[in-house]
């Protein structure tokens, strides 16, 4: 089951089913987050209450889909009422390129050392697929911002003013939401670019926390699934309309350092991401980037990404801020 979030400027939000080449409308439910907090309230069964509440009223995904209809697509999960509900976090080096990518970025000193990056890494491939019951090895982890910075299939991912560089990260997200008691419940997965600044990160690997805290994308598309196991698909990145670069990428647990139930244990082990009503999207790594290869983004770049079984691709044009840096000041209490 793959679901749509859109908006109109006067019937406003509404959820759809995907039913190519359609979306259906669903009755009762403006968001995927509501309708996933009524699923927690109900066993779970989200799919059911779904075809429950299914209108007569379709739309052409296409005309949608290409940005030549009244209705827009929203990011593919969100907090309807307040961004700060929603947290954006993720693992990172969980995929071999990744950690390769990394470790060229930092190199060691002497070609027997290995850098913290791939030292981690490392650590997962040997530790992080524990067996039931078990509690594995813990990832990297880094904070990524709150719902504000969310964008949709269709609108520019950008480069701040503070920015030195943005790079495409094609991943799927898992999207999560808390229930009344705080437990978590994982509702599915979306194509994801997480985006992020890669050439601040290359000054110096402390300034990975930093380089994450950017604008990123999420959708079109929230796939109700189990499957984790084995996802592949391609990236590309367009300049003029002609391909710049592209390549092809797998993900899931068979193609990653650490099992999907491990990454999820190290982050909700925490009580302050158990907040009762608090959502999550989770980012799970990225096999491949552009910047790894070479490649500097510039203005007005399309950047694709298509997982196979997980929906249409996801599209972001990128954008570099004409303002320049400014001192944001911080007032006294007197």
């Amino acid at each position: 089951m793959r679901l749509v979030q859109i908006i109109h400027k006067e019937q406003g939000r509404k959820v759809a089913l995907v039913e190519e080449p359609q979306l259906r409308l669903l009755n009762n439910f403006t968001s995927i987050y509501d309708l996933a907090t009524k699923a927690t309230e109900n066993d779970g069964i989200l799919t059911l209450l779904v075809q429950e509440n299914l209108s007569d009223i379709s739309l052409e995904y296409d005309a949608v889909y290409e940005g030549n209809s009244e209705w827009k697509l929203l990011p593919a999960f969100d907090h309807p009422d307040d961004v700060s509900k929603l947290m954006l976090a993720g693992t990172g080096l969980t995929h071999k390129a990744s950690a390769e990518n990394r470790n060229k970025m930092h190199e060691a000193k002497a070609e027997s050392e290995l850098t913290d990056s791939m030292k981690i890494y490392l650590m997962g491939v040997e530790g992080g697929h524990p067996q039931k019951g078990e509690i594995g090895v813990q990832p990297e982890w880094f904070y990524k911002g709150n719902g504000s910075i969310l964008r949709a299939h269709g609108e520019v991912l950008e480069i701040p003013p503070y920015g030195n560089d943005g790079g495409e990260e094609p991943e799927i997200a898992g999207i999560y939401l808390n229930d009344k008691n705080g437990k978590p419940w994982r509702i599915g997965f979306a194509t994801a670019n997480e985006f992020s600044d890669h050439v601040m990160e290359r000054k110096n690997y402390l300034y990975l926390a930093p380089s994450k805290i950017r604008n990123c994308s999420l959708g079109p598309e929230l796939v109700i699934t189990d499957n984790f196991k084995d996802i592949s698909g391609k990236v590309q990145v367009l300049r003029n309309d002609n391909v710049l670069w592209e390549k092809e990428i797998r993900t899931g647990e068979a193609n990653m350092s650490h099992s999907l139930e491990n990454l999820e244990y190290h982050h909700f082990k925490y009580d302050n991401h158990r907040i009762a009503g608090q959502a999550h999207i989770h980012f799970f790594g990225a096999d491949a980037f552009s910047f790894g290869e070479g490649i500097s983004l510039q203005q007005n770049d399309i950047m694709l990404v298509k997982w196979k079984g997980m929906g249409r691709s996801l599209r972001n044009r990128l954008e570099v801020s004409r303002e320049s840096e400014k001192i944001v000041g911080v007032k006294k209490i007197k």
